[in-house]
């Protein structure tokens, strides 16, 4: 599986939504299971579908990640619900952007909903790394990069 790179137009762009039918159904299964894949085969800990070329509101985060804070691994068209005023700056990369890094200010604590893989409706908190990773990964389904920050 490519990973899709800077300057192609589908980074830029919001992905589209996925009916919740379609998750339960799990036509998307196998596509989750090669995402993560190809996230671990390039050293990432967050991969969106529009970064393998696919116009899907769909990314996964690293396994290990996931379950050290107790929330899923496949997100479907999530949503930061509310962003802290406490922020910090850390630098970060992009597998869509091979090479680069530049320090990101981003709020500290999250709140996101989404849907999980079996199609149910998640809510929840996130602090530190891993609301880092959440703002990431939101921001790529919605069509910004770190080269947009």
């Amino acid at each position: 599986m490519e990973i899709t790179k800077l300057p192609h137009a589908i980074l830029g762009n919001k992905t589209r939504d996925i009916p919740v039918q379609d998750i339960k159904d799990g036509k998307y299964a196998e596509l989750i299971l090669d995402m993560k894949k190809a996230m671990k085969a390039n050293n990432g800990v967050g991969l969106a579908a529009n970064q393998i070329g696919i116009d899907l509101s769909l990314f996964v985060i690293d396994s290990k990640l996931a379950n050290e804070h107790n929330v899923p691994d496949a997100y479907f068209n999530s949503e930061i619900t509310e962003y802290s005023t406490e922020r910090d700056e850390l630098e970060e990369g992009c597998l869509s952007i091979p090479d680069y890094y530049i320090p990101v200010l981003r709020a500290k604590k999250i709140k996101l909903k989404a849907i999980d893989e079996n199609g149910n409706k998640i809510k929840f908190k996130a602090r530190g790394f891993l609301a880092r990773v959440l703002q990431h990964e939101t921001d790529h389904l919605n069509g910004l990069t770190i080269k947009d920050k």
